[in-house]
């Protein structure tokens, strides 16, 4: 491996490098792997080697010793057959590691993501995540599959050609890494600061990801605004940024990559070994026979040493993925509690208890002294305008982080002290943007029960008031998401609640479940509600305050505190903030009537 950093845990002792921690779960299949392709490399030099043996005994003075001759023939066939058959062997090996080691990461990022606080995505782009969890995984399939395979080769080559050289003659032998040696001096200047031009690539390939992803990401909304020329200038910049870097980085370092090049060239090798061998042998140092060995065998030496420069390359490369890989792993997740301390009883009522909590621990609390009770079998609203902590609040009743100070608490129970499979039997929620799989309809609606039979499912749907909808696709319960179908946003809200209906938790999160919605779906997922909501503890996310004047209780959030609570009338009464939008939202109503 190329990577020299090591990785230091808190206790300060010095392991392994990155790649090396990665590749343990597979570390004896590649060994075998390695040893196979030694075998096999060593294997391929064998008729090469013959037929310069061959040579020898024919330029010989003497007779011609027939009986040695086919004996390096039988040697030269039972090297390729060595070689055929170890270089299979070892392909298997690696591509065997490849897949095995491929499939764990992906399981373990994958797992990793469900576990990660909200906080870690809101300093981490997509294409940072993306990279680690796809990108970064394909860099090591080449580094397992390819790269070491192909870098140990390459270095075998011109340690077993070198070794019989030196058998041959060597004062000879050591004339012939002259060129090796230069090639080793041009690399070495074309890899000077290759370490911060590295870390540089890396950082600059990144952002140009993440600039790629957003910029895909949001082009209907760039469209819409008339934002396409902002938009494309700061895609653009990103890409002209990496361009400047990348070009000043090969400018550096051309002139080493050159010396390399001419020096490990064929040519240079053959006039270095032609020139010097012929001088020692009209000065009777080397004899003729000896001189083809080197004239034919020299260039071998040399051959090996571009593929381990553009190989180092591909090394590095999967050292920064594997280190990428490695800091995702290692990034804190949300503690998980294995045994439940209590029963939590099957109408709860929820606290939350001076609750505040940050992103991050230099950004500003998004929740501050939140206290706030949820009483068994009502509903309560939350409404404040954007950014005053309405989905934080909701992320940490179902426990998509942990608050910084005081708890969220399922009857008296903190919810970190519930393993996942209690907490997720009692709190369930209809996100605004529902996540649709690409899968058949039947699956996306029993996704908290997969073991649910079409009966049962049914019935959700039809309580989501989606049975019709389904009923009208190519392949009912059976049509595909995304391939088959469609759904608007409003039908996938409704696959949502659907999903709700089979949880049927005890604690319902909505939040704006309505928001994306037209009046047409407006109406049919109010309805779908209706059925749903009946008997739970509900927390409904609001941004039309038309849909939530009836709840038992709102709360009003402002910059992350509690600025009102109360119901409906009192707070208009009171005449705050709630009044205040109030107002606001029927003056719009208003005038939307009157155009």
């Amino acid at each position: 491996m190329t990577a020299s950093s090591t990785r230091t845990p808190k206790g300060g002792e010095r392991v392994e490098s990155p790649s090396l921690t990665v590749l343990r779960p597979v570390r004896g299949e590649l060994l075998a792997a390695l040893t196979c392709v030694i075998v096999s490399t060593a294997s391929s030099l064998v008729p090469l080697i013959g037929v310069v043996e061959i040579a020898r005994l024919v330029i010989a003075d003497g007779p011609l010793d027939s009986r040695r001759v086919w004996w390096v023939v039988a040697a030269i066939g039972g090297g390729l057959v060595v070689r055929v058959t170890f270089m299979m062997a070892g392909g298997w090996l690696s591509h065997h590691a490849d897949i095995r080691l491929a499939s764990a990461l992906k399981r373990q990022l994958v797992t990793k993501l469900g576990r990660l606080p909200l906080g870690y995505f809101t300093r981490a782009s997509s294409g940072a995540v993306k990279k680690a969890v796809n990108d970064d995984v394909q860099t090591l399939h080449h580094l397992v599959a390819h790269a070491v395979l192909e870098v140990t080769g390459a270095i075998t080559v011109p340690v077993v050609i070198l070794a019989y050289l030196v058998v041959v003659d060597w004062v000879m032998a050591l004339i012939t890494v002259v060129p090796l040696v230069l090639g080793a001096v041009g690399y070495a200047l074309a890899m000077r600061g290759s370490e911060q031009m590295f870390m540089r690539y890396d950082a600059a390939t990144r952002e140009l990801g993440a600039s790629t992803v957003e910029f895909v990401n949001g082009i209907s909304v760039v469209k819409a605004f008339g934002r396409v020329g902002v938009a494309h200038r700061q895609f653009n910049s990103a890409a002209d940024e990496f361009s400047t870097f990348y070009s000043t980085w090969m400018r550096m370092s051309q002139r080493g990559m050159l010396i390399m090049e001419l020096a490990t060239s064929p040519v240079t090798t053959l006039v270095t070994v032609g020139v010097a061998g012929l001088a020692l042998t009209q000065a009777g140092q080397l004899t003729l026979p000896d001189l083809v060995a080197f004239l034919v065998l020299g260039l071998g030496i040399t051959a090996p040493i571009t593929v381990l420069g553009y190989s180092a390359q591909a090394l590095r490369e999967a050292s920064q993925a594997a280190r990428r890989v490695l800091d995702f792993v290692d990034e804190p997740e949300l503690p998980l509690a294995h045994e439940a301390p209590a029963l939590v009883g099957e109408q709860p009522t929820v606290t939350l208890d001076n609750v505040g909590f940050r992103y991050q621990s230099t950004a500003p609390r998004a929740l501050a002294e939140v206290n706030l009770t949820l009483r068994s079998g009502t509903a309560t609203a939350i409404v404040g305008p954007s950014g005053s902590g309405k989905s934080t609040l909701a992320a940490l009743l179902a426990r998509f982080g942990d608050p910084e100070t005081g708890a969220v608490r399922i009857d008296g129970i903190d919810v970190r002290e519930l393993p996942e499979s209690v907490l997720y039997q009692k709190v369930s929620l209809v996100f605004q943007d529902p996540l649709l799989q690409r899968t058949t309809v039947r699956d996306n609606i029993r996704l908290a029960r997969p073991d649910a039979d079409d009966a049962e499912v049914r019935a959700a749907a039809d309580t989501a008031q989606l049975g019709t909808r389904i009923a009208e696709m190519p392949a009912g319960l059976d049509t595909v998401v995304g391939t088959d179908v469609r759904l608007s946003g409003g039908e996938a809200q409704r696959v949502a609640i659907a999903r709700a209906v089979m949880a049927d938790t005890p604690i319902l999160v909505l939040d704006e479940a309505t928001a994306s919605a037209d009046p047409e779906s407006e109406a049919q997922i109010q309805q779908a509600l209706t059925g749903l909501l009946r008997g739970k503890t509900v927390v409904v996310i609001a941004h039309r305050l038309s849909t939530i004047r009836h709840a038992d209780q709102i709360v009003v959030l402002d910059h992350g505190r509690i600025a009102e609570i109360g119901t409906h009338d009192e707070l208009v009464d009171t005449g705050g903030a709630y009044a205040a939008l109030w107002e606001d939202e029927q003056r719009q109503e208003r005038q939307g009537n009157r155009g």
